[in-house]
Order: C-alpha cells, then structure tokens, then sequence
C-alpha cells in the first residue's frame, strides 16, 4: 500500500497496528547525524565599485609658473594671494572647492607642515580645522606652543578622495612652500607625516624611521635653513591611539628645542 494514497484515519490506523506489533522506532536506510550543523550556504563575494583617482600630470610651464609667482610674494599675505591664482596645480581642477594655504601666527617660530587639505579644510579655507587639527590644537596647546606655529601644507589644493598628493603635484606647489619657510624664516619645522617628510627633506625614507630625528632643511637660494622634526600625522594618530605616546614625546622635543634656540 502507498502510505502516501492513505487518509489520515487509514493513516492512523496503521501506525496502531505498527504499535500493537511492538513497532516503537523507524529506521532509514543511511544513518543520519542530528547533532551536525550543516555549514551556511557560500555566500558570493560582492566587490563594491569605487572610481580610480588618478593623479594628472603637471606641465613645465605650471612648474615655472609657480616660482615666477612664489619670488613675486614679499608678503606671506601676497603668498597666499598668489597660491589662490595659481591654475597649474592639477588639484585645483578635481573637486577643490577653494585653495587652503595657512593659518596660525605669521611671524612664528614654528613652521607646521602636513600633506594636504581634507574636506573640512577645502570648505573652510585653512589647514587642520578637521578631527585632526582639533587634535593638533590640544598638543600644541598642552606642549605650549598653540601661539607660536605657522600651519600650512605641502599642497594646497584637496586632493580627490582625501587621497595621499602625488609627488608631481607637491612638487609644483614646492615654490610656494619654500617661499612661505624663506618669508617666515622659522626656527624650527614640524613636518607631519610621511607624505610631509618625503617631500620636503627629499628623501625615500618611511615616517616609522624618520620620526623623532632631527634634519635639517636647507633652502638651495636664499641661504635659509632650520632643523626639522618629522612626527606621525594627527590622522594617523586618530587611528593608531597606541603612537600618541611616540608624537607627545616629539612634539616636547620640538618645544625644548625652541626653548634652546631662544636662550
């Protein structure tokens, strides 16, 4: 008989005649293991879509351009009229919405350099105003050096997608940053971060290695030089909480040795 053609009274039924004849288990012709959990289905890696950010290459004509505008600057305020007129950085044409050149005190002890704008800073027009500067402020301050620091950049322009700037267009923007160190002629430099030490000390070296050593940045004309401290970036800092110890110990370093330069 069918046991699937059965109503469930003949259903019944039989189950009680299997009883009645001691019938008290239902065996199945493999055994099966009710403890095993079986695995989840696989599940396909979905790979989310992001546009490439490519950096555009910059002209020899920008690159003159920028010293041209950079020697006409006596002033940092003519500086920073300067870098605001300035069409070659290729920054300038992918999404900035303003040129970011400094902020803090124009006669400083203390030049202060980090890589690029963020968004906080291309919709305010200066440096370190996001997380990171607030951060930057409160050791500034706590080292007690929150009057004594000109904050600028090694590009002045956001980079796309808050990205690391290109060599290239550090390089372009160079004048006006050496510029800026000869108007300022600081006794001591700051430099925040890996992309920030690169450019400026010219050199391959990795931030891991170079900060907390004391180098020496030397203008080719102008004969303007000072010591450079590199020192992790505030963002990396915001990530990382474990290197503030490493940064605070610098940034006291920086602070003894203005105390030094100053006796």
């Amino acid at each position: 008989m069918n046991a699937q053609a059965l109503d469930s009274a003949a259903a019944e039924s039989l189950l009680a005649f299997w009883r009645d004849a001691g019938v008290d288990a239902c065996f199945e012709d493999a055994p099966v293991d009710r403890t095993h959990v079986a695995p989840p289905p696989a599940v396909k890696a979905v790979t989310k879509a992001t546009a490439s950010v490519v950096a555009l290459p910059v002209t020899g004509d920008a690159a003159a351009e920028a010293r041209r505008l950079a020697a006409g600057a006596d002033t940092l305020e003519a500086l920073g009229e300067a870098i605001a007129g300035f069409t070659g950085c290729p920054l300038r044409d992918m999404g900035a919405k303003q040129s970011v050149f400094s902020r803090g005190n124009p006669q400083a002890p203390i030049m202060v350099i980090g890589e690029g704008p963020g968004a906080d800073e291309d919709a305010q027009g200066l440096p370190f105003v996001g997380k990171a500067g607030k951060l930057l402020d409160r050791m500034l301050a706590e080292a007690g050096l929150a009057d004594r620091v000109f904050i600028t950049n090694t590009v002045f322009w956001r980079p796309p997608g808050n990205r690391t700037p290109s060599p290239a267009e550090q390089a372009v923007c160079a004048p006006f940053l050496e510029r800026a160190f000869f108007l300022l002629k600081p006794k001591a430099v700051l430099l925040l971060g890996a992309a920030a030490a690169k450019s400026v000390l010219s050199t391959d070296e990795g931030i891991m290695r170079l900060r907390g050593n004391w180098k020496e940045w030397r203008l080719a004309e102008g004969n303007v030089s000072a010591p450079a401290l590199p020192t992790f970036h505030p963002a990396f800092l915001l990530r990382t909480p474990m290197a503030k110890k490493a940064a605070w110990a610098d940034m006291l370093a920086l602070a003894a040795r203005l105390d030094d330069a100053s006796n």
